[in-house]
């Protein structure tokens, strides 16, 4: 990929890029560009805090350097009072650095319990409807060290497996859009610094010092670690190491769905034959996930033991009534299996 003319560059860079001389910035900035290599068209998910207002000046500065697209989209849950006037704050934060940031509104009736998930879902939900329509083909999001830590301890405490262990990866896709994660390499301590260099301040979430949510609680439980000597750099390999065997069973799951069934585009369903439930019960845990993200849409499956125990009806009965799981209606018709959208 060309880079733009110096003449561009110099009039476009002035402002934005002089950041860039600080030899902290310019670190991350050199992973960050590492990471989105060859990327184009694709749409910037902004929160307002530092994660994601670091995100937003490295993607600028990658899009004023190489001629690449993106667009920049904040979204407003309305779960707070203040979310609208903070929303409008970053907008005229970021519009300093020439960014033009739109804001997504979720409307409709708020939960009141399993807040954060429900929150997750409509967020990509908005972001993908948004992505689509410039015809983009990535979504970037500002999760970063500490987030991938949290996530792997948050779902150890709740007994998960391998996938759930190693489920916040640095590249995933979702109704036919990547989502990547090109600051998972960085400290959030580090971004920290880098958006109060370029912005002064950052949004403070309060839901973050809330005790009330798991998440908040494993990460007080992770400094107390850190400060016993917990190393950030061991924490890594271990998730590495587990990653790796994952992608493993992934690749087995694929080939179980590709060899043992039959997809129909047109209807939108799938037909399982019977040596589709000969292998390991994780790669048709996996298998069977794939296929109900890809006919509902949605980006998280049920949880594994809801599909272990529909995995073992479909296996061991000669007739199973109609049932439904994760947006899909599962009948077994004579040995096979039909599964299709709710």
């Amino acid at each position: 990929m060309r880079k733009k003319s110096l003449s561009v560059k110099k009039r476009n860079l002035k402002k934005t890029t002089f950041f860039l001389n600080q030899k902290f910035i310019k670190k991350i900035y050199n992973i960050f560009e590492k990471n989105v290599r060859g990327v184009d068209r694709s749409l910037v998910a902004i929160s307002g805090g530092p994660d994601s207002l670091s995100l937003a000046f490295l993607a600028k500065c990658y899009s004023l350097i190489y001629p690449v697209k993106f667009n920049y989209a904040l979204v407003d849950h309305r779960l707070r009072k203040d979310s609208n006037a903070e929303a409008k704050k970053v907008v005229k934060m970021l519009k300093k650095i020439g960014i033009n940031c739109k804001i997504l509104v979720w409307r409709g009736k708020k939960p009141k319990s399993n807040i954060q998930k429900i929150a997750r879902d409509n967020r990509y939900s908005l972001l993908i409807k948004e992505c689509e329509k410039f015809n983009g083909k990535s979504i970037l999001l500002g999760h970063q060290m500490n987030d991938l830590h949290e996530n792997f301890f948050l779902r150890m405490s709740r007994g998960s497996g391998l996938k759930g262990l190693t489920s916040l990866g640095k590249n995933s896709e979702f109704s036919n859009k990547k989502i990547l994660r090109p600051l998972f390499n960085i400290s959030k301590k580090d971004l920290e610094k880098l958006a109060l260099a370029v912005f002064k301040t950052f949004i403070k979430d309060p839901s973050n010092n809330n005790d009330n949510f798991a998440r908040v609680r494993i990460r007080r439980i992770l400094e107390l670690f850190s400060k016993e000597g917990l190393e950030t750099k061991k924490i890594n390999l271990t998730i590495s190491n587990l990653k790796s065997a994952s992608e493993a069973l992934d690749f087995y799951a694929k080939k179980n769905i590709r060899d043992n069934t039959t997809y129909f585009k047109k209807t939108n369903l799938y037909f399982v034959n019977k040596n589709f439930f000969l292998n390991p019960e994780e790669v048709l845990l996996r298998s069977i996930t794939v296929i109900l993200n890809n006919l509902s849409g949605r980006h998280y499956a049920p949880r594994g033991k809801k599909i272990s125990r529909l995995i073992l009806l479909m296996s061991s009965q000669n007739k199973l009534e109609k049932t439904t799981l994760g947006g899909c209606v599962f009948e077994k018709i004579h040995k096979t299996v039909r599964i299709s959208k709710e």
